[in-house]
């Protein structure tokens, strides 16, 4: 089983039913929504995702495990963490009500140091929209370095849109 992750101000912590209205809220928004893979967020969606979640447990390989980042037992985010062998790839979506406060570097500051630390992986990876400037910005913080530009790599939302492409090793991390 995932065990929760405590910081200062956050607990990253596997996703419970009762999480499923507050999370399909948030992801429902269409600020949420315009630069993620979905339009609308359903309550049948959001217990539908609690539910896979809850069956694999922890991050395995090749499939995409989110995790409910809370702030005194109110969920305020999700990371997602999907492993592939010794590198893993990393997204998040936030409530806006929560966003521009710091949660989302901390709570990915956590999720980092557990990927590295305690899983002992290589190499995490993220994508973003270029759009996305405020996932760009914080993806900078956090220490990845801009890998590619992939020009029309995905079909989105009924056009090609390009991909930026972020990386970060251990041993940056480390030095971080």
């Amino acid at each position: 089983m995932f065990q929760a992750i405590k910081t200062p101000r956050l607990t990253l912590r596997a996703f419970e039913p009762e999480d499923a209205p507050a999370f399909a809220a948030y992801r429902n928004l269409p600020e949420v929504a315009a630069l993620q893979t979905w339009e609308s967020y359903s309550l049948e969606n959001a217990q539908h995702l609690i539910q896979t979640m809850q069956t694999l447990g922890k991050p395995t390989d090749f499939q995409w495990y989110q995790i409910a980042v809370t702030l005194e037992e109110k969920l305020i985010g999700d990371l997602a963490f999907k492993l592939k062998g010794q590198q893993a790839e990393i997204g998040y979506s936030f409530n806006p009500a929560f966003q521009n406060q710091g949660y989302a570097t901390e709570s990915l500051g956590a999720l980092l140091e557990y990927a590295f630390g305690t899983l002992g992986l290589h190499r995490i990876h993220a994508t973003t929209d270029p759009r996305n400037t405020a996932s760009i910005r914080l993806l900078e913080k956090l220490g990845f370095r801009k890998e590619g530009h992939l020009k029309e790599n995905f079909w989105f939302k009924g056009a090609w849109v390009d991909d930026l492409l972020y990386g970060l090793l251990a041993r940056e991390w480390k030095r971080l």
